[in-house]
């Protein structure tokens, strides 16, 4: 990597000047180039060169201004360590080390989060342009980070919600301005993908804490024995591998607010201690004798119908009526589409100026097929759609999208394509989606057989906890739409 003209006097340089980032490379030679300039530039670099040392650097920083993480690592994976540590993506920006010509590299990064991207082999002049993309915009300086955090995030949730136009959504914008004023516990349902986060940002956002932290966590995204720890925290010694003590989500949502998102999926004896926390305020360390107190507001989200949970022993109903004091449900996006041009304008426009690509019009005709699709995984699949279609400068729409659906439907992923629809296809390609529909009736039966248990799911299939996860997340699959 040649030398930058990055101006170290600049605001910019002054406003990260000794803060910390996180740079996982497995070639030790790229790895010393990234980190001799990015200290030049005033940062304070923490090197790793697998995944495990990246997690044991993060567990000792706790947050970084942004990350820089190689897709191919020895192990565990680039994408792999994003979608195991929450605290990556949470802490800052993360970008990507894609090899030049893997492209599927790209869309998997950015599925599981990735703000950014560089291709191999890449300049300094390459990373300086991606880092202030991610994190370079001049922004007011903020009597605390958390205020700034917040600030950002209030002005994104602002542009996100002016797009919500429909009948349904302008009725539920009402909910979220008065729920937020009131700082009491509200429960958002709906369909996987439709904004349920976004509401909880937008309360956040309305409600006198908006100045401190929103923190969110995926009950969903690990074990009840790592979910316990990272709620909570936990002292030094607590188990094998707990070197130091660790705060939790709650400690760190503190005066603010915390998003429990797919509250459905929590551990029965989570729950319990849940419930304690918003009976009384307080809650123990793993591994601790004393209790701490702490001033969160809670707002969880589901796609599970929690009442029926409750009616099936499978959820507390003490905690269902502690969490239901305001209740939100989403409507799907087939259920308002009149959104669907304003959020594809939106997608278009954001990621065309992330990727650095020249941003193109949408055809007439695409806008048509965009609002006759069903859109089962609602929101979140419109907006990974775009993000391929500007990764790749892939504008041609596939013929799921191109073939109409009635308004009505609600089938969760789309019906499996007739054979006179494989016409003009290759034969590996007609393969590969046998496989990948194959895959999928599998992976239904096999949940249906263990109702729904992830866990013993993904011990009959033989593959890890995280990749089923992944999976089901992927192909859209819900409790309530699995395979007969």
């Amino acid at each position: 990597m040649k030398a930058s003209s990055f101006d170290a006097a600049s605001p910019y340089a002054t406003s990260i000047a000794g803060r910390p980032v996180l740079v996982v490379e497995s070639d030790p030679d790229q790895r010393r180039r990234v980190t001799t300039q990015l200290a030049g530039w005033g940062y304070t670099p923490l090197a790793a060169g697998t995944a495990e040392e990246a997690l044991e650097l993060l567990s000792r920083a706790g947050r970084v201004a942004f990350s820089v993480v190689a897709i191919r690592l020895p192990g565990m994976s680039g994408i792999d360590l994003l979608r195991r540590a929450g605290e990556l993506a949470a802490s800052g920006p993360v970008i990507m080390v894609a090899d030049n010509g893997h492209s599927t590299q790209i869309v998997e990064a950015i599925q599981a989060g990735a703000d950014d991207f560089l291709r191999r082999p890449y300049t300094a002049e390459d990373l300086e342009q991606v880092i202030r993309g991610v994190a370079g915009r001049p922004r007011r300086e903020p009597a605390t980070p958390a205020l700034a955090a917040g600030e950002d995030n209030g002005d994104r949730v602002q542009r996100e919600l002016a797009m919500l136009t429909s009948v349904q959504m302008r009725e539920i914008l009402s909910v979220i301005e008065q729920a937020a004023r009131a700082d009491v516990t509200v429960l958002v349902c709906g369909e996987t993908g439709v904004g349920k986060e976004l509401v909880a940002r937008a309360i956040h956002a309305h409600s006198p804490r908006r100045r401190a932290a929103f923190v969110k966590v995926n009950c969903a995204a690990m074990p009840r024995e790592l979910l316990e720890s990272e709620l909570f925290g936990h002292e030094r010694g607590a188990f094998t591998g707990a070197h130091q003590r660790k705060p939790g989500r709650f400690e760190l949502a503190d005066g603010g607010t915390i998003f429990l998102d797919e509250i459905g999926e929590l551990h029965p004896a989570l729950q319990a201690k849940l419930l304690h926390v918003l009976q009384d305020g307080e809650f123990s360390r793993v591994g601790g004798r004393h209790n701490l107190r702490v001033d969160v507001r809670v707002i969880c989200a589901t796609n599970r119908d929690l009442a029926r949970e409750v009616a099936g022993n499978r959820f507390r109903e003490d905690l269902f009526y502690r969490l239901n004091v305001i209740n939100i449900l989403v409507p799907p996006l087939r259920e308002r589409r009149e959104e669907i041009p304003a959020l594809v304008d939106y997608f278009v426009r954001r990621y065309s100026r992330l990727f650095n690509f020249p941003e193109r019009e949408v055809s007439p005709d695409a806008m048509q097929a965009f609002m006759q699709y069903a859109w089962p995984g609602n929101i979140r699949e419109l907006e990974n759609f775009i993000k391929r279609m500007i990764v790749l400068q892939d504008f041609a729409l596939p013929r799921t999208l191109m073939a109409p659906t009635p308004v009505a439907a609600a089938a969760p992923v789309a019906a499996p394509e007739p054979f006179a629809a494989t016409k003009g296809l290759s034969l590996k390609e007609i393969s590969r989606r046998a496989v990948l529909e194959a895959e999928r009736e599998v992976i239904c039966r096999a949940l249906e057989q263990c109702r729904w248990n992830r866990v013993k799911t993904a011990k009959m299939l033989k593959i890890s906890y995280r990749a089923l996860l992944y999976k089901i997340k992927d192909m859209g699959l819900r409790q309530d739409s699995a395979a007969s």
